[in-house]
């Protein structure tokens, strides 16, 4: 026989004492055992308290501003799009990735980037261009 299999005698443990809620009670009235003053007896203490010793979010350097989350962004050249499709092609996400230019777990923007195409393509709206890659330069 194991002890974990022994059941509890009646009368052997007792329940938790319900405090402060008055004299009938059993453990009311005025400070109900938590002593006169100070921190413990106020309150709980406070979780990132750390006994006077210098917190640890004040031992962090202080970093102003706001951060925007970047969008990731992959830029492709003319060249690739030129060495990679046919005259006449759709390019968006889905046909770079088919092609292995963009990762498949890629959830961003793309730019191209470069001179002039020699093929003519069409391009999808999620594709921005870059100043020196517009689309009438690059045939569309």
């Amino acid at each position: 026989m194991d002890l974990h299999f022994l059941s509890k005698l009646s009368g052997c443990s007792r329940k938790a004492k319900i405090v402060g809620r008055g004299f009938g009670s059993g453990k009311g009235g005025h400070t109900t055992g938590r002593g006169n003053k100070g921190q413990k007896a106020r309150s709980r203490v406070k979780s990132w308290f750390e006994g006077g010793q210098k917190p640890f979010i004040h031992r962090l350097p202080f970093i102003g501003g706001f951060r925007r989350v970047s969008i990731p962004l992959v830029s492709i050249s003319s060249r690739q799009l030129a060495s990679f499709f046919k005259e006449g092609n759709l390019v968006n996400l889905e046909s770079l990735r088919e092609r292995g230019l963009v990762k498949n777990s890629f959830k961003g923007r793309i730019k191209i980037i470069g001179g002039e195409l020699p093929k003519k393509l069409k391009f999808s709206r999620e594709i921005t261009f870059s100043a020196s890659a517009t689309p009438k330069k690059l045939g569309n």
